[in-house]
């Protein structure tokens, strides 16, 4: 399995998790009861899918280690495993985020670390 998977974050929910250390979710999911990730392979058609149209978008790397028995890999779009965090993010976990940027092919492109 994966060792980093990718979270996208509104501007607000960034400045969320800058401010308060911690991230305990969108409103899906809230509802839904974990954070929902992808993978690196999985991120640029979770944006298309559930971010379409929507500008000043983040991504945020997660060290899915550093989460430990909160990560479940579970079946989701068309049967894929995605990673879902049943705790909350914390921003000690992230190891690199920026603003959300396409490259030339239309991917979105991971962050770097400093």
């Amino acid at each position: 399995m994966e060792t980093v998977a990718y979270k996208v974050l509104t501007s607000d929910q960034m400045g969320q998790l800058e401010r308060d250390g911690s991230f305990a979710g969108a409103p899906i999911d809230l509802a839904d009861g974990y954070v929902h990730l992808s993978t690196a392979a999985q991120l640029t058609e979770t944006v298309d899918k559930h971010f379409a149209g929507q500008s000043d978008l983040w991504v945020a790397a997660v060290d899915l280690a550093a989460h430990g028995d909160a990560i479940r890999w579970e079946e989701s779009r068309g049967g894929a495993l995605f990673p879902h965090l049943y705790s909350v993010m914390v921003l000690d976990t992230v190891l690199a985020y920026g603003p959300l940027e396409r490259a030339g092919d239309g991917s979105v492109q991971l962050p770097v670390a400093g």
